[in-house]
């Protein structure tokens, strides 16, 4: 693996700022650890390191020194951008209310070789990918080498659409971080979607390179794009997968979601109520990669499957990466998929049912299975339960098919003493949770129905009081369920709180 180049071009953002200021840089010799330079008026002129901020100097940013920098940079667009030319630097300005500039935020922007080498292989499949990560975690630093990557290494035709100059740099000839790539430059912000459209239409690429999708016509044009057969490499609002699939505007990306009304005999074979969840299309991108850490990934790598078993309740777990100081890239935690799988369903005299003494909760024995998706399924179904040591202790027995083959006489043993066993074929979320519903008698969608009541009941006070309403603590997927009827309402919602407390707000 070749180790990690980075390139700054540090000097040249250093000729634009005020000479009190470099020579305090200077003295601080830290420029490979240097973020961004901040000069407000009438406040002491910041540099800010990982988890530090450096004061410049003494004296308060001077109007002289605002216009001194913004003398020496280009023009700033409509999103109060400028940039360097031939350097990644980015230099954004505050204004006050006669649009005067009175702040400017100097971020350092480095050309980083190597960063690719963790998903080298999904790049070079030709498949789509979205790249998701909170801000500064380096995303368009990845961009730009995927960028450079797919056009020297691969051959590929590669457009870079760049909006605000942030993967190849400020002025006429792009940085030379992206390779033979070629740019466009975007005018206007809200016009990136029509240069996405133009940039197929008149250039004929292989592969588009697109920063922050944000909007929904940016979602369209991306989903044109992709049904046009170009491999399309970008960044999108959003941390995780799970952001995309509640976020309406940006849904398309992963295929969209709307509601469903099924058949009355499809529904009972399925199992659900009649309208469910359903994904509307192909996803545009076929792998999403979340950036965890600078060196170390969560990988989707097929995003269609994992959109549907997430809508059905599902749970996959993605494939985790992680680059190495040695420049090796170690695979954490490789993908596991949790699909639907029916409990395997024995002789009533195997099974029994469970009887629960008046007052007290559910005690169950977890035997050979997953103690972490046992606790989630019965916070999940809402029931009072708790997780015993011992058997004999135990209302339920709950253990794996595997086991019970194995150990056949001590569940007859415990059949006889009048404790009932279930047994589900696979230690997976999804088979605990069809096993507990079986043994607290729960229709399959009770879960479902209960948090979709309660919702609906938020929403008509809402309507009526104009008082916003929190919800109880639900799953991601219950959640997912809530915010989509409070969207039939035209009302907001968000979720707020931390799991296992996670819940849905409803407001006007």
């Amino acid at each position: 693996m070749p180790e990690l180049k980075m390139t700054d071009d540090l000097d040249l953002l250093f000729m634009a700022l005020p000479p009190r200021v470099v020579s305090r840089l200077r003295d601080v010799n830290r420029r490979d650890e240097l973020l961004e330079v901040v000069l407000d008026l009438g406040r002491e002129p910041e540099a800010r390191f990982p988890g530090e901020a450096v004061a410049l100097a003494p004296d308060p940013v001077m109007r002289e020194d605002i216009d001194y920098i913004v003398a020496r940079v280009g023009a700033f667009t409509d999103d109060n951008r400028a940039g360097i030319e031939r350097t990644l630097h980015r230099i954004s300005a505050m204004r006050n209310r006669q649009g005067r500039v009175v702040g400017l935020t100097c971020r350092i922007g480095r050309c980083v070789y190597g960063t690719v080498d963790i998903i080298r292989d999904a790049v070079n499949s030709g498949k789509s990918i979205l790249l998701l990560g909170r801000p500064g975690i380096g995303k368009t630093t990845k961009l730009r080498e995927v960028a450079r990557i797919l056009a020297d290494e691969v051959h590929k035709r590669v457009v870079v659409v760049d909006t605000s100059n942030e993967i190849a740099g400020d002025g006429d000839i792009p940085h030379p971080g992206i390779g033979h790539a070629r740019r466009m430059q975007v005018p206007r912000p809200q016009l990136q979607h029509a240069v996405m459209i133009e940039a197929v239409e008149n250039h004929m690429p292989e592969v588009i390179v697109i920063d922050e999708i944000g909007t929904e016509a940016e979602a369209l044009a991306a989903r044109t794009i992709a049904e046009r057969g170009v491999q399309l490499i970008g960044t999108a609002h959003g941390n995780t997968l799970d952001n995309l699939i509640v976020n309406p505007t940006l849904s398309d990306l992963i295929g969209g979601i709307h509601a469903v009304t099924l058949s009355d005999e499809e529904a009972k074979r399925r199992g659900t109520q009649k309208t469910v969840l359903e994904r509307k299309a192909p996803p545009t991108f076929d792998v999403v990669i979340e950036i965890l850490e600078i060196n170390k990934l969560a990988i989707h790598d097929d995003v269609g499957e994992v959109v549907d078993a997430y809508l059905r309740g599902f749970i996959t777990t993605p494939e985790i990466r992680q680059l190495r100081p040695d420049g090796e890239v170690e695979v954490i935690s490789a993908r596991a998929r949790d699909l639907y799988e029916e409990p395997v369903r024995y002789a009533p005299e195997h099974v029994g049912k469970a009887t629960i003494p008046y007052g007290r909760e559910l005690r169950v024995f977890p035997y050979g299975v997953s103690r972490n998706k046992l606790e989630r399924a019965l916070q999940d179904l809402n029931v009072r339960a708790q997780i015993v040591k011992f058997a004999e202790q135990a209302d339920v027995i709950l253990t794996l098919k595997a086991h019970y083959r194995r150990d056949t006489g001590k569940f007859q043993d415990a059949v006889a003493a009048g404790i009932p066993v279930h047994v589900v074929r696979s230690n997976t979320y999804h088979q605990v949770l069809g096993a507990l519903r079986e043994v607290f008698n729960l229709s399959r969608m009770s879960g479902e129905e209960r948090a979709l009541q309660e919702a609906q009941a938020a929403v008509e006070h809402v309507l009526q009081t104009s008082e916003p309403v929190e919800l109880s603590p639900q799953s991601p997927y219950l959640r997912l369920l809530q915010h989509q009827l409070a969207n039939q309402y035209q009302l907001n919602s968000q979720s707020v709180g931390t799991e296992p407390a996670r819940r849905v707000r409803i407001s006007k």
